[in-house]
């Protein structure tokens, strides 16, 4: 009887010594946080293993993660899956909904980035990059004659056009002489050249009257509009008044006709019909809902598969720009030891709990057989 209550107290203090030990050398991993000193000498195993070794550790981590985590190679075998392309493309098409859908005005938006009086600011941003692309093409292209700077189809587009242009003039003088208005015009010429001409001017009024002269000068004048010979005539004087004016330099067409100054105008002409202000004081669903299902259907998966394929093609390059090595390391090492031990029990506590058990039965095991081997020897 003796005997089996020293064998039962070999095996409960086995137990108990391995289950402690296990457990103390568990809670070593982590404690304590910072080193103990005595008289001035750093006590043995302190501070724990891993807050002593946090550095190194977040090391090996960073390693772990660049080389065998977040690969390139991982990444991009996501970034391919047809599945995950597929859950961008439901991803954006609901945001694109979001969009064009809003009420909100372009000018609401730029309002929320902290941009004041986007309306103003966008017309005199517009009016200065237009001003200053104009300026720039004036200074680069002052001394070259205008032919260099057209390009060669509009130049011969305008060759064709000529004839046209001289026909349409004959068409709208002889127009404009058949009619009233046109008659009375002829008239009142004819009075004025009379007037300067004194007494032969009167003479010839006198004998003729001012009604009678028109009747006959004005079926001369559309005569003379309806000959063919006409219709020649003007066209070879535009195209040689046109070849002269392609030999000009700009320099020498704004001498002539103020361009420089127009084409300013024409700039601030064109910005003011623009009308900035109206474009971004409608909802932006005015301008993108039209096209909803052109932009949902085409533009998205076009720009999903455009931008995979930018991210695969650059990938490695922006690893190693965001060095996610030393984020790791520089994240280990100011995380809060006790909260890393915290993570790691609440993964781990079943598995340590185990371990523990285990020493605890070992412990028991070993107490047992002291007990036996006492036994035997007594």
């Amino acid at each position: 009887m003796d005997q089996m209550i020293t064998a039962l107290i070999m095996i409960i203090v086995g137990a108990a010594i391995g289950g402690v030990t296990n457990s103390l050398a568990i809670k070593m991993l982590f404690r304590p946080y910072n080193a103990i000193y005595f008289l001035g000498k750093r006590v043995p195993f302190t501070p724990g293993l891993i807050p002593k070794r946090r550095d190194e550790l977040a090391t090996q981590l960073g390693k772990m993660v660049v080389e065998h985590l977040l690969t390139a190679e991982g990444i991009k075998r996501k970034f391919l899956q047809v599945q995950f392309q597929d859950q961008l493309i439901s991803w954006g098409e609901t945001q694109v909904k979001k969009v064009t859908n809003s009420e909100k005005t372009a000018e609401q938006i730029l309002e929320s980035f902290n941009v004041n009086e986007p309306s103003q600011k966008a017309d005199v941003l517009l009016k200065t990059f237009l001003q200053g692309k104009y300026e720039e093409l004036v200074h680069e292209n002052k001394s070259k004659p205008l032919q260099e700077l057209l390009p060669k189809n509009l130049l011969d587009e305008a060759y064709v056009a000529i004839p046209k242009i001289g026909q349409f003039i004959i068409d709208k003088g002889i127009s404009y002489f058949e009619s009233n208005e046109g008659k009375q015009k002829l008239k009142k010429m004819i009075e004025d050249f009379l007037a300067t001409r004194g007494m032969l001017g009167n003479m010839i009024g006198m004998f003729l009257g001012n009604e009678s002269l028109v009747d006959k000068v004005q079926p001369e004048v559309l005569k003379f509009l309806k000959n063919k010979e006409t219709h020649v005539l003007i066209t070879t004087l535009i195209g040689r008044e046109w070849s002269q004016i392609q030999d000009m330099t700009l320099d020498e067409l704004d001498q002539k006709w103020g361009i420089f100054e127009k084409g300013s105008t024409i700039v601030n002409t064109v910005v003011e019909t623009l009308n900035v202000q109206d474009l971004l004081s409608k909802p932006i669903s005015a301008y993108l809902k039209p096209n909803e299902d052109k932009i949902i259907q085409e533009w998205l998966p076009k720009m999903v598969t455009l931008s995979i394929q930018y991210l695969t093609s650059h990938l490695e390059e922006m690893l190693k720009k965001l060095k996610l090595e030393e984020v790791v390391r520089e994240q280990v090492e100011t995380f809060a030891v006790d909260r890393l031990e915290d993570i790691i029990l609440s993964i781990s506590r079943r598995e340590f709990k185990m371990i523990t058990y285990l020493g605890a039965l070992l412990g028991g095991m070993i107490g047992g057989l002291q007990a036996i081997i006492v036994m035997f020897i007594q």
